[in-house]
C-alpha cells in the first residue's frame, strides 16, 4: 500500500520530466489550459475573476451547502475527538481542512512556484484526512 501511494505521488513529476507538458505545438498557435484557466472572465471589474477563483469559491459554497445538508440530517454537527485530542465537529473539521489546504497552497507557492497541480491533491488529501481522523 506504502508503494502505490510512493508512486502515485510521483506521477506528477514523471510526467513534467518527461516532457508531457510541451507537445512540440508551436506556442502561439497551441491551446494553453493555463492561460484559459486564469485569464479574467469580466474586464473592468474590481476583482479579477478568473475560471479558477471561480471554482475555488463554488467549491467553498458548495462546501458550505454540504454541510447545511448533513445539519439537516443529523443535528449537532456529528462531534467527535480526534487526533488533536480538540471535540470538533463537521464544520470544525471544514474550517481546519480548508485553513490547512490555504496554508499548503501559499507554502507551494513561495517556495515551489507554479505548477500547482501537485498541492491540490496535497490539499485534497489534507481535507480527507481533516474529515478522517481530526
Amino acid at each position: 500500500m506504502r508503494r502505490v501511494v510512493y508512486a502515485l505521488l510521483m506521477l506528477p513529476s514523471l510526467a513534467l520530466a518527461q516532457g508531457w507538458s510541451s507537445v512540440d505545438a508551436p506556442a502561439e498557435a497551441a491551446f494553453s489550459w493555463a492561460k484559459w484557466w486564469t485569464e479574467p472572465i469580466f474586464s473592468g471589474f474590481w476583482m479579477a475573476w478568473t475560471r479558477a477563483t471561480l471554482a475555488v469559491f463554488l467549491f467553498i459554497f458548495s462546501a458550505i451547502a454540504a454541510m447545511m445538508l448533513l445539519e439537516f440530517r443529523r443535528p449537532g454537527g456529528n462531534a467527535r475527538t480526534g487526533i488533536l485530542g480538540l471535540e470538533t465537529t463537521r464544520g470544525d473539521r471544514l474550517f481546519i481542512g480548508l485553513l490547512g489546504s490555504s496554508y499548503i497552497f501559499f507554502a507551494w507557492l513561495g517556495l515551489v512556484g507554479e505548477p500547482v497541480y501537485v498541492p491540490l491533491g496535497i490539499a485534497a488529501f489534507w481535507m480527507a484526512f481533516c474529515f478522517w481522523k481530526v
